[in-house]
C-alpha cells in the first residue's frame, strides 16, 4: 500500500484529525542519565488523589489541511472518588456543547446524540471506546492520567510556568499499544497500517509538569507523523467541590458498550 494512501486512509480514520521534538534544555548526556518515570508516577498518583478544575484542549489536523479541529472540555473531576462533570465543545463548529456526567463506572451525555430532548445517553465507563487518536474515550481523563504512568525514558527539562507557578517539566515517550488503548478496531487498523508504513520511527511524545507539592498540574501527548494530535490537559483548584449526580432514571437511555455516543 502506497504511503500517500495510508496517510489519507489514517486521517479519515481520525476524522480529519501539534506536537513537536523534544526540546534541548540540559545536554542529551545529561538527560539520559536519570530516568524520572519514578517522580512522574508519583506526582500523578499524588493527583489521582485529589479533586481538581480541569481544562484540556485536544487539536486534530490532517498532513494536507490547513484546518486544525480543536476540542475545548472544561469542568470539575473528583479523580479519587471518580465522580466529575465535563462540557465538551468543538469549536468554530456551530454546534451545542456536550454535556458529560461521572458517577462511578457510568457516564452520562446530554447533547450528543438524538436520545430525545432532556434525554441523556448513558455508557459504561470502562468499556467505551474512541474513534479519536490521542483522545480518552468519552473524555475521561483518568484515561490519559493512567497513560501518562506508563512513560519511558522520562528527562528533566527544567521548569516552566502552570497556573502562574514554578512547575518542573518532564519529558518521555508512550507505547504504541499505550497510545491506542481503547481504540475502535477500524481507527486501531488504521494506525497500524500507518506504523507500519512509517515504521517505529514517529513516537508519541508524553509530557508532564509536576508542581512545588509533588502534584501533576498538566499533562499533554503529541505525534506528528502522517497527521498531528495533541492533548493537553491542565489541572488547577485542587480540592474543589465537585457536584455530579446521575440523572433521574426516566431521564436516561443505555447505550450499547462502546458505542460511540459523542457526536462530536
Amino acid at each position: 500500500m502506497r504511503r500517500a494512501h495510508l496517510l489519507s486512509a489514517a486521517v479519515l480514520l481520525l476524522c480529519t484529525a501539534c506536537s513537536g521534538g523534544p526540546d534541548s534544555g540540559a545536554s542529551e548526556s545529561t538527560k539520559k542519565a536519570v530516568d524520572h518515570g519514578a517522580a512522574v508516577r508519583a506526582a500523578i498518583e499524588r493527583t489521582s488523589a485529589d479533586s481538581a478544575r480541569l481544562a484540556e484542549k485536544i487539536e486534530l489536523q490532517s498532513a494536507d489541511s490547513p484546518t486544525t479541529y480543536v476540542f475545548a472540555i472544561a469542568g470539575a473531576f473528583d479523580l479519587a472518588g471518580d465522580r466529575g462533570r465535563l462540557t465538551v465543545e468543538l469549536e468554530d463548529s456551530g454546534m451545542e456543547p456536550v454535556e458529560e456526567v461521572f458517577v462511578g463506572d457510568t457516564v452520562y451525555v446530554r447533547g450528543s446524540r438524538d436520545v430525545g430532548e432532556g434525554k441523556w445517553a448513558s455508557a459504561d465507563r470502562s468499556e467505551a471506546l474512541t474513534r479519536y487518536f490521542l483522545r480518552a474515550p468519552l473524555n475521561d481523563p483518568e484515561h490519559l492520567l493512567r497513560q501518562m504512568k506508563t512513560m519511558r525514558q522520562v528527562s528533566n527539562e527544567g521548569k516552566d510556568q502552570v497556573n502562574g507557578a514554578p512547575a518542573v517539566h518532564y519529558r518521555g515517550t508512550i507505547d504504541h499499544a499505550t497510545a491506542t488503548l481503547r481504540m475502535t478496531a477500524e481507527t486501531k487498523q488504521g494506525l497500524d497500517d500507518l506504523r507500519e508504513e512509517l515504521g517505529d520511527d514517529v513516537p508519541v511524545y508524553a509530557d508532564v509538569w509536576v508542581d512545588g507539592k509533588g502534584r501533576a498540574v498538566q499533562a499533554r501527548l503529541s505525534y506528528f507523523g502522517g497527521m498531528k494530535a495533541m492533548t493537553t490537559m491542565t489541572l488547577s483548584d485542587f480540592g474543589t467541590p465537585v457536584k455530579a449526580e446521575a440523572p433521574s432514571a426516566r431521564q436516561v437511555v443505555p447505550v450499547t458498550a462502546g458505542e460511540d455516543v459523542l457526536l462530536a
